[in-house]
């Protein structure tokens, strides 16, 4: 295959935080709903709050800065083997490493 792509990936930590919550669960909760009303509906009363979709998810996580770098489509295989090699080589490595995760591979001609 004659050709290249750019492989975008970011670093995992073993103190990454990441949680997903329904919307429906989010407005449940009693602290929630009361800053939701008194921030958009200060001096009213008997404001209820509802969704038309409540298994809307919201996540929340640690937010990462993702690489990129570019290799031949040949190399399709050992993307993950490449993109190791990419961390090692821009040093990026710190004490709490645990990994990669590839974002997104994207064809260019």
């Amino acid at each position: 295959m004659d050709g290249k792509m750019v492989v975008t990936y970011k670093l995992l930590c073993k103190n990454d935080f990441s949680l997903e919550l329904s919307l429906g669960k989010l407005l449940e909760n009693e602290k929630i709903s009361k800053l939701i009303k008194s921030e958009f509906s200060k001096a009213l009363r008997n404001i209820e709050l509802s969704t038309k979709e409540s298994e809307t998810k919201i996540y929340l996580e640690t937010q990462k800065e993702l690489y990129q770098f570019e290799v031949n489509k040949d190399d399709f295989a050992d993307i993950i083997t490449l993109a190791e090699e990419d961390v090692k080589t821009r040093k990026l490595i710190k004490k709490d490493y645990s990994g990669i995760e590839l974002v997104n591979i994207e064809t260019i001609d």
